[in-house]
Parts: C-alpha cells; structure tokens; sequence
C-alpha cells in the first residue's frame, strides 16, 4: 500500500532520463527516503516539484543537464518533508508572534521572577509596537513548571506595566492572567459574578479578582481584549504559523479545528501566495456542516484545502479535563472525590457526528484522550460502521489518545481508526502523568505506541502546538525516548520504538492519514519534492541526542522555503510579536468590540451550551472571534 516496487522505481527513472533533464539534484550526505524496498539513497533528482529519480549516483547523475544545479548535502540527511499528523497552524501563529512563556527546553521561564523578565524583554524588544497598540501578550506559562507551583497574578503583572493591559495564557488553554489594566477592560471587579462554566479566582479572603481567570470566565475576557487584532491579525498568525511549522521541517502544516470564518480568511492568505507550505484543516463537525460538505476536497487551492471535519469529545489530560473511566490519580485543584473528568460533547453529538461523515463520504478525526471519551467514539464509529460498511475506509483518526486501553486499540483496528498519538506528552509531562493524572503503572502507557505496532497498525506522531513547539526533533525524540523532562524518567520503556518507526509516523503514515501516500510521505519517482534536511542522519545519532539535530533546510516542491542561518537562528530562539503589533500599529482606528460569530457566542458563555475542555476550544474561539470581527 505504501511502496513502489525498487523495479518500477529504477524503470521509471531510466525513462526519465532519456525524457528529461533535472531541475536540481541532491547528493554528498545519507538520503532517507521511507520506503522499505529501498531505504537509503545516493542521491535525488528533481523537475518541475516532483522527484524525477532516487537511487545510486550512477542512476541519478545521467539526469544532469547544463542548467541542473547540483547541491552538495556536506554530510547533512535528506529525508521526506514532515507531515503534520495534528497541530493548530492558526494560534501557532501566535505563539509564534508572542513573548514565549514556556518552561525549558523550549523558553526560559522557571519562576515568577522568570515570567516577569521575560515579559520585560519582550517589550523592550518591541517597545514601539507595542507603544502603538497598546497590548502585551504571552503564551504557554505552566504553573508546574514554575518554582512557586502557583500561578501568577495581577499584581505579578502589574510589577511588569500598569499602563498597558497583559494578557498571559496559560499553555493548557484553560487559564489566563490579566493584570489591573486589562481586567479594568474587562470589566471585570468584585463585584463580578462567576459566569456559569468558569471562575474568577479571588483574593485570600476578598472578592476582590486575583487576577487567574477559568475557562468560560477567560473566554469573556478574551473577546473583549483581543478585538483590535481582528481579521488582519488572524491573517498575520496564518501566516507566521506557516513560517514556524516550515521552520522545523513541515512541508504540510494542520490547522486542526476551524470555523468558516477561519478557513474564509485561510483562504484569503492562500490566495496572496503567503502559505509556504500545504496546509490541510478540519472544520468542527458541530458548527456547519453543508460548508464542510461544499468545501473538503482532496486537492489544494493555492496551498490550502479543507481535508475532513474535526470532533471533541472530552479535553485535556494534564489539565485533567480528559474523560475518564476511573477517577484522577491525585489531580492538583479542588476537584471533588471520584473526579474523573466530564464530556465536551453528549452522546447524541458524537454518534450524529460520525454517522453523518459516513453518510457523506467525510473523513472525521476526533479529539479523545480519555477512556470514556474513546468508549463513545468507538461506539459512534460502530454504529456508523453497521450502517455504511465502506466507513472504515474514509480513514477516522483518533487524535491523542493519551489514555487509550489496549482493548479499545483492537477495537479501533477493527473499524479502521487511525490511531495519531502524542509522544511528545511523556517528555513535556511525564512526571504529571506518573504523579498526578493516572499513577506510576497506568502512566506507563500513555501514548501506547507499542501497543499499537502489536497489533500491526501504524500511528501518527504529533506536536498539538501550540502546546508545544512544533519541533520536529521534539518529536522524533519523544516517540524514541519517551523521557521525561524533568527526572529523566523513561515513561513506559516497552512502548519506545526505532527510528525509523517514528520517522515514518512523522513522514508516511502521516501522509496516508491524509490520503495524500501517493504523492508525500516517501522519496519515490512521481511524489512531490518535498524534503526536509538535517544536521547528521538521525539513524547514525545516539538516540538520546535526537533532540540536539537540527532542520537547517526545508524544500517544498523543489524549491527552499526555510534555511537556518545566523538570522533564522535567532527568530526561531526568540519569538515576538512584533509583526501582529505592527499590523495593529497600522489601523486608523480605535480597537472595536468583536461580535462574535454564534459559536464563538457559545464559547464566550452566552449561551450555557457547552463548556470548553481543551486547547482546541481556546484556538478556535479565538480564531473565529478575530476572524468574525466586524469592518473586514
């Protein structure tokens, strides 16, 4: 399913040459092209974006003609462009383009005293910016990752600016901080009451707001901060979000849950050719689902195209919102005894849901982390499956999966769900899991991607950013190593996996996921020339140094749209927002109150619907707000 024939491959390259000259070819450094029949090559030939020979010298250097450009790798590892299995490129675009809040390895801030000089920094960086603007932002701040173990307040913020209004996001989604100025905006006070389905944490023994807003509660706030960035400032985070995803190797980039005002303005950034990469997204199956019926499609439109839908069933492991069939290990909060967690959808949703995709020929990729979460979708898939036996074949996704039970695999087998799991959590919080979400022999199998090979399926390894970096050596590394940040900890040994395994659930597997294994995935004759290179070969490398390799160039269909050099260095370590500022620096107008669109009404509390249960809902909500805004 996934090969071409060695054969066939050479037999078309030979024809090839007496056709054709190359555009480029590649050669000097180990070429790693994922396909079993023929793993490693000499060198690559491409015309017109397309790979056009792969193989020994003597195959591929018949090829060359007087206008071809031969590119030395010096020792560097050529390998299929990375396909990304499950992100959110829009609000990447944002963390891309905010202070960097998050914990090492990927910022700086370790404590209170951290958080506050990087803020300082960012500003100082961007003064003029943000003198115009008149807004501070920073993302991905962990209270566990923090000395104090607590979460900032206003009056932390306030030591930063008292002038202009901070708004710092929690990296779960869940939470944010607002200093005095933008609570004043707010309007939010004392005399505030808590909205349903959130929390306006106080001041020891006052009513007084400390600052720590929940859920709903952060959700109002956001609308009425974040207007003045709008469709131009989404438009802005699209396209650094591409940049960022190029910039750690992607050649197709996921926007994993969108609304129809997100993809119309996806769609307006494709059109100005400001994409660098593919980028596939997944409209939320519960909002409108004729404009996902009009629109996915399995080719693209100037970079862009509407892949399939997405669900949410429940929410987020660490922030222990995931749904669960037994209670949390010792969950850190006030949570009452037996919590395990809720639902973000109701039964009568999800099996709606996926008996629609199945009636529509629509592919659903479905959030679940928890194991109740994933009892109802395999019951939903099931029940779809009865109905429309052809199901399995539109390729159902589960995405994350942190907690999935062995049983629930052979189940998801069954119908043809594709499992894509998130590694990347036993590096970033391992030691939560073992200490808090399920205990130290549960968290063993979190992400169990040796159960999954067992039972000869493949998987998908994904970054979920931004909760993370889109780093692809991240990654690599997690889905190798399984070791966790902080104690070192290796997070269930029997589930690590080569190589090789991980690198083609980054590249081939991924690619089948999309339905698009016949022309990404693997360096093979006719597939798009779509390449990522690295450092040294991540085969030849002690595993435990994966994370040290470096993308320094990504090629999307022949031609290079990142290389890393002292400029790109220093962007990718120091992430601002001065581009977003400076687009809102431009506007002639005073910031404006969003309407928001009706699901962003739902998100926002206005109407007691749902509640918000993981990251996802933040993106989208916020995405959909700025795209929405009124005056586009």
């Amino acid at each position: 399913m996934f090969r071409f024939t060695m054969a066939a491959a050479l037999l078309l390259a030979s024809a090839s040459a007496f056709a054709q000259t190359a555009d480029r070819i590649w050669s000097g450094g180990p070429i790693l092209t994922m396909n079993d029949a023929a793993m490693r090559a000499e060198a690559i030939a491409e015309r017109d974006g397309r790979i056009i020979a792969v193989g020994s010298s003597e195959e591929v250097m018949p090829l060359r003609g007087p206008d071809t450009r031969l590119i030395d790798l010096n020792g560097r590892a050529l390998l299929p462009g990375f396909v990304d299995a499950h992100g959110h490129m829009m609000m990447g675009g944002l963390q891309a383009l905010s202070a960097n809040l998050l914990a090492p390895p990927d910022g700086d801030v370790t404590s209170i005293a951290s958080l506050q000089q990087v803020l300082r920094d960012w500003v100082a960086a961007n003064q003029a910016a943000v003198d115009k603007a008149k807004l501070i932002i920073g993302f991905g701040y962990d209270n566990a990752q923090l000395a104090e173990l607590r979460h900032p307040t206003r009056d932390d913020l306030d030591a930063v600016s008292d002038d202009y209004p901070i708004l710092i996001i929690h990296q779960s989604g869940h939470l944010a901080v607002l200093n005095s100025k933008a609570l004043e905006i707010a309007g939010i006070s004392a005399a505030s009451k808590d909205p349903e389905g959130g929390v306006i944490r106080r001041r020891a023994d006052s009513e007084e707001p400390n600052g720590v807003l929940e859920e709903l509660a952060m959700f109002s706030a956001l609308f009425k901060i974040l207007p003045a960035i709008g469709a131009e400032g989404f438009k802005e985070f699209a396209r650094a979000g591409s940049n960022l995803w190029a910039r750690f190797g992607y050649t197709t980039a996921q926007e994993g849950r969108s609304s129809p005002d997100t993809v119309r303005l996806m769609r307006e950034v494709a059109a100005e050719g400001s994409f660098a990469i593919d980028v596939v997204t997944y409209p939320d199956v519960l909002i409108d689902r004729d404009f996902i019926k009009a629109g996915v499609s399995p080719g693209y439109d100037q970079r862009l195209r509407i892949a399939g839908a997405k669900l949410t069933i429940d929410g987020s492991p660490q922030g222990f919102t995931a749904w669960r069939d037994q209670p949390y290990y010792k969950p850190m909060g006030n949570y009452p005894p037996g919590y395990s967690g809720y639902a973000a959808a109701t039964a009568e949703q999800v099996f709606d849901a996926a008996l629609w995709a199945a009636e529509n020929a629509i592919q659903l990729i479905t959030h679940a982390n928890g194991e109740r979460a994933m009892d109802l979708l395999i019951a939903a898939q099931r029940a779809a499956a009865a109905r429309h036996p052809e199901a399995g074949a539109l390729r159902p996704a589960l995405i994350h999966g942190q907690f999935v039970r062995a049983d629930q695999l052979d189940d998801f087998k069954a119908l043809g769900v594709i499992p894509s799991l998130f590694p990347m959590h036993t590096f970033y919080w391992g030691d939560w899991h073992l200490e808090h979400t399920v205990g130290p022999e549960k968290g063993q199998n979190i992400s169990p991607t040796g159960w999954v090979l067992e039972r000869d399926m493949i998987f998908t390894s994904h970054h979920d950013a931004p909760v993370a970096f889109p780093d692809s050596m991240r990654v690599l590394d997690a889905t190798v190593t399984r070791r966790a940040r902080g104690s070192g900890v290796v997070v269930g040994p029997q589930h690590r996996v080569d190589v090789i395994t991980a690198l083609k659930a980054m590249t081939l597997w991924p690619a089948y996921q999309h339905f698009e294994e016949t022309t990404k995935g693997s360096l093979e004759v006719g597939k798009l020339a779509d390449f990522v290179i690295l450092s040294a070969d991540p085969t030849a490398v002690d595993p435990e140094t994966l994370d040290t390799l470096a993308v320094t160039e990504t090629v999307k269909e022949g031609r290079t749209v990142f290389r890393l050099d002292a400029r790109t260095a220093r962007a990718a370590e120091n992430p601002g927002f001065t581009r977003a500022m400076a687009a809102l620096a431009g506007a002639s107008h005073a910031p404006r109150m969003i309407q928001p669109s009706a699901w962003s009404q739902v998100l926002a509390g206005q109407k007691a619907a749902v509640t918000t249960a993981c990251l996802s809902d933040l993106f989208l909500a916020l995405s959909d707000g700025m795209a929405s805004a009124p005056g586009r």
